[in-house]
This record gives C-alpha cells, sequence and structure tokens, in this order.
C-alpha cells in the first residue's frame, strides 16, 4: 500500500505549492544578492570616508582603526556573497562560512574598541572574550567534525576556477 502525505485530489494544489515556493526561494536570493552588491558599495564608499576623516582631522591612528573596523564589515559581506554563489551553484550552506563571520564581528569589536567614546565596561570586554573563546571552540569542533565526516565536493567560487 502507497504511502502519501497528501490525498490524491490535493496532488495538484500540493505541486502549485511548490513550485511557488521555488520561485519565491530563487527571488529571494535574488533580493539578498542585490542588498550584499548595495551593501560592498556602501562599506567601500564608507572605507575611503573614514580614511579622508582620518587624513583631515589628523588622528591617524583612531581613523585607522575606524577604517580596518570598515574593511572587516567588507570582508563578512564578501564571504557572504561567496556563501550565496556557492549555494546559488547547488551547494550547500556552510555552518563555517557563518562561525567565520561571527569570529570577524568579535575581532573587529575587540580592534574598534580602543576608539570608542564610551569604554567598556570590564564585564563588557570579559564578554566578548567568552564569545571569541566560544565561538573558536565551535569552529574547531565543527571543523573537526567534517573532517571526520570524510572529504566532499568543493564547489568553486568566482576567482577560484
Amino acid at each position: 500500500m502507497k504511502m502519501s502525505r497528501f490525498p490524491d485530489p490535493m496532488a495538484a494544489l500540493n505541486a502549485l505549492t511548490i513550485r511557488s515556493m521555488v520561485w519565491l526561494n530563487g527571488f529571494a536570493h535574488l533580493i539578498i544578492g542585490l542588498a550584499l552588491a548595495v551593501t560592498v558599495l556602501m562599506f567601500t564608499w564608507l572605507f575611503f570616508d573614514d580614511v579622508y576623516e582620518a587624513l583631515r582631522s589628523h588622528n591617524l591612528v583612531h581613523g585607522f582603526l575606524h577604517a580596518l573596523g570598515t574593511l572587516m564589515v567588507l570582508w563578512i559581506v564578501s564571504a557572504l556573497i561567496t556563501s550565496e554563489i556557492r549555494y546559488l551553484r547547488g551547494g550547500k550552506l556552510e555552518v563555517t562560512t557563518f562561525i567565520e563571520v561571527a569570529m570577524v564581528v568579535v575581532l573587529r569589536r575587540f580592534i574598534v574598541m580602543p576608539v570608542q567614546e564610551v569604554v567598556p565596561s570590564i564585564k563588557e570586554v570579559a564578554l566578548w572574550i567568552g564569545a571569541a573563546v566560544l565561538l573558536g571552540l565551535m569552529y574547531l569542533l565543527v571543523r573537526w567534525g567534517q573532517r571526520m565526516s570524510g572529504p566532499e565536493e568543493v564547489m568553486p567560487v568566482a576567482g577560484d576556477e
């Protein structure tokens, strides 16, 4: 006896629902791609603005740290674009990409802490350090798990070919 999730009269509606969701998912990824492209332009502009402000205000250390923080955000966006390209080519979304992004966010926070207007409390610094340690541990565990499960085919991304 064949088991089906949907009664036969619902098969057409089920197929239409699946086609609609696939189309909607493709549209969502188009919007994500366009948003990431706009984000690259915005953070590139912000980087050059940070450099200009550093030169104008004659405070190179402060400006350098802000510009470096902006570059790290650009790096994050680049990692997300790479992940999106891999997904659109039929690959899997890698959890390590998102852990790496979180690690860069924490690292960026450490870099811009010295130039914040408000000095962070010891508790806040300890929380960021704890986040860094936990993210590092999570990254190592995920990579170890990936190695234990065997090699997977890596899909090339733009520039890797």
